[in-house]
């Protein structure tokens, strides 16, 4: 089922006999000097792409979309999976090549086809959830050429597009060929509301091989080119929409002509066009705990974390103890301006309370000195408005005890400390 969007660019999975679509827009996003690094792993998937000239594709790595439906946003291209657009060249890299030709068996939705090219996926043979997913490519160049290297969630087939979600490792179109998009989709941020960043450089991308890669970690995606990162989000980016990069993705590669965003080939744009592909790798996400710069907060007396409740991180959820288990729901960070925060979002005390009794919640961010907190050396976690103490109600030990702000009286049940 084909769904119309409006701006940017919408793109299309033929999964099933289904159409998937998506689409981004640019957002001025600030370029973080001094991030913090994912936790990768080794290796757990690669392909560098060294046959010998004129090898197929691996098909136990990769297969194809086919087909030339215009793929949601007007493209002119019939995706093959003939040697003739996607092929291992002997040089160490795997070529697309989109080529200007309109063969009769080619058949689009508007008609003939005018130019081929290919789309491979992993969606059969290799999907992972967190991680680094990096790509060394030579993209192509041309007005309206647009080549990309994206991923999505595994359960597109059941759940559909956007609610499976999409995360855009690269995205370049002709008319910009200066400038590297990365994007996300989910519901309530799709299509023109994707959430963008974007990265210029002073030469266009398909003059030399750039590297293109996202760490991808529970509640935060880093975008890099050349190892220079230059977007990020996390759940607080979403205006309490649903954050959905949370299972396995499978990967796509791919050359698309012309379209909405990209616009169409003109007397510039001289064809064959090659995508050259010198690897594609990625590697574990390692939680050991919890992630780096995150820290769980204990309760001497129940030996429980802080926790949001079933790791939904909307205004107002109830903050409890839970069993400590290392998940987003209970990775706190000790924030410079005096917040705690997880999954995107502040601990608060409801309404910008100070009485005893005032429950403890998790809210937006919003610069509210109400949401200051300090865990002093005495293991008091104190609210710095109210002056008073977070407390387990009724000083429940089990799993769903709720948090509420209490006059400090040194007790077990107001003792924390960084787990």
């Amino acid at each position: 089922m084909f769904r119309v969007r409006t701006r940017r660019r919408p793109w299309a999975l033929a999964l099933a006999a289904t159409a998937i679509i998506g689409a981004t827009t640019a957002l001025a996003v600030p370029v973080h000097p001094e991030p913090a690094q994912a936790a990768i792993g080794g290796i757990t998937w690669q392909d560098e792409f060294n046959a010998p000239a004129g090898t197929p594709v691996d098909q136990s790595k990769w297969r194809f979309d086919i087909g030339g439906g215009g793929w949601g946003n007007n493209e002119r291209q019939y995706y093959t999976n003939s040697t003739s657009n996607a092929v291992h060249d002997g040089q160490g890299n795997l070529v697309i090549t989109a080529r200007r030709e309109n063969p009769a068996n080619y058949q689009c939705h508007y008609g003939r086809c005018e130019y081929t090219s290919a789309r491979l996926l992993t969606a059969a043979t290799f999907t992972q959830a967190y991680g680094r997913f990096e790509a060394r490519i030579k993209i192509p160049r041309g007005q309206g050429i647009w080549p990309a290297f994206w991923m999505l969630g595994n359960d597109m087939g059941s759940v559909g597009w956007p609610n499976a979600g999409e995360i855009d490792i690269m995205e370049n179109i002709g008319r910009e060929p200066n400038t590297v998009y990365g994007t996300i989709h989910g519901p309530g941020y799709s299509g023109g509301g994707g959430i963008t960043g974007s990265r210029t450089i002073g030469q266009p991308l398909a003059d030399a091989f750039h590297t293109y890669r996202v760490d991808w970690e529970p509640n935060s995606i880093v975008w890099y080119l050349d190892g220079v990162e230059y977007h990020r989000v996390d759940p607080g980016r979403l205006g309490g929409n649903r954050w959905v990069f949370d299972h396995p993705f499978f990967m796509l590669l791919n050359v698309a002509v012309g379209g909405n965003w990209p616009g169409y080939p003109d007397a510039s744009t001289q064809f064959p066009q090659q995508m050259l592909v010198d690897y594609v790798r990625v590697s574990g996400y390692t939680s050991g705990g919890n992630p780096p710069g995150t820290t769980a907060i204990r309760g001497a007396l129940s030996g429980r974390c802080i926790d949001i409740p079933s790791a939904n991180p909307v205004d107002g959820a109830k903050l409890q103890i839970w069993d400590c288990n290392g998940t987003a729901a209970q990775a706190w960070t000790f924030a410079s301006d005096g917040t705690i925060r997880a999954m995107g979002k502040c601990m608060d005390p409801a309404w910008a309370g100070t009485a005893n009794g005032t429950e403890v919640n998790l809210v937006t961010c919003n610069g509210n000195p109400a949401q200051r907190f300090t865990l002093n050396a005495a293991g008091d976690l104190v609210n710095l408005s109210a002056n008073r103490c977070v407390d387990v109600r009724d000083r429940n030990t089990g799993n769903g005890g709720k948090l509420q702000l209490w006059d400090c009286t040194g007790d077990a049940n107001q003792k924390w400390s960084r787990a």
